[in-house]
């Protein structure tokens, strides 16, 4: 072999691996994010946010695709078994998700191993809010009348296990009454649920449930998270309230299929991250509750792992199993 040659296949052997990086980052065809839950939740209303910027940043259009069923699963499901590109995400309450592995006996997916956290992209915190019906103007007139009423209070929640759920076990756990836990599909669901009458109380993310408090269809009782909300300066936290899962609340983030590249993990991360940060879209998030909590894919990987065995604890103290 000649000289010529043997350069010519050094050079290509070198340009091998630059080639395969650069298509791990690039997007060859349009992106669907997956809402495992009902349109016009928390997760489907940051997804169409950030839909528009994250296509010019993709150079691709980005669909967002609602899956439902089963607390969130079966759209976690479909992005695990989707292929390891980038092409196909999840945007998930996170809290929801890390129930997943403790609440259900035959998961079909390995959380750690088939999904890839991307980024967190924001906190909301919860409104515990009630029909107009419910003879309770305030937190202590609640829990007196869900006291004198035993199972009469209908609590509607997005599915059994899902982080609302969960945190109204414990809330009225905590007040010593027996309230009836009723499941809907979604968040949204379970909202027009109360706002007709249907159920009487919600625990939910501020994002989807604050416009419902604000127009007089609910009525907002108190809130979890650190802080009083701005716009409910008169609604008390949790824990002014001495209740428990005060800093509970909707944490979304974002996944890719667990044997991504990680320099396509890293380029989703970024152009997310920047996606977030778009003031219009930032604005928009703080004035329904949220918190931009965007971080890199290993803290929120951390963060994933502490929740999963923080609601493990509680799923195994309520006995809550689902096949």
């Amino acid at each position: 072999m000649n000289r010529r040659s043997l350069l010519g296949l050094a050079a290509g052997a070198l340009a091998l691996p630059a080639h395969r990086h650069a298509s791990a980052q690039s997007f060859d065809r349009p992106v669907r994010i997956i809402v495992p839950f009902a349109p016009g939740g928390t997760s489907d209303i940051i997804a169409r946010l950030i839909a528009p910027d994250l296509s010019r940043a993709f150079g691709q259009n980005v669909v967002v695709e609602n899956r439902t069923g089963a607390g969130g699963n079966i759209g976690a499901d479909h992005v695990a078994k989707s292929a390891p590109d980038g092409h196909t995400l999840l945007l998930i309450d996170v809290s929801t998700l890390a129930t997943a592995p403790s609440l259900y006996t035959r998961l079909p997916f390995d959380l750690k191993r088939d999904l890839a956290p991307v980024t967190m992209l924001i906190y909301a915190p919860y409104i515990l809010a009630v029909h107009p019906s419910v003879p309770a103007a305030n937190a202590a007139e609640l829990v007196a009348f869900a006291r004198a009423n035993p199972q009469r209070v209908n609590v509607a929640h997005a599915g059994i296990g899902v982080g609302n759920h969960l945190t109204g076990l414990l809330v009225t756990q905590h007040w010593g009454a027996e309230l009836t836990q009723v499941p809907y599909r979604g968040g949204a669901a379970a909202l027009s649920a109360v706002a007709a009458g249907e159920a009487q109380m919600i625990i939910n993310g501020a994002t989807a449930t604050a416009p419902f408090c604000k127009q007089g269809t609910l009525r907002a009782i108190a809130v979890t998270g650190p802080a009083r909300l701005p716009d409910f300066p008169d609604v008390p936290t949790f824990a002014e309230l001495g209740w428990p899962a005060d800093q509970s609340g909707t944490w979304q983030g974002m996944l890719a299929q667990g044997g991504t590249p990680a320099p396509m993990i890293n380029r989703l991360a970024t152009d997310i991250g920047a996606a977030m940060a778009v003031p219009a879209t930032a604005q928009r998030i703080a004035a329904l509750g949220g918190v931009n909590r965007v971080e890199g894919p290993e803290s929120f990987r951390r963060w994933l792992d502490n929740e999963i065995e923080v609601w493990a604890r509680v799923v195994r103290a309520n006995n809550l199993r689902l096949d």
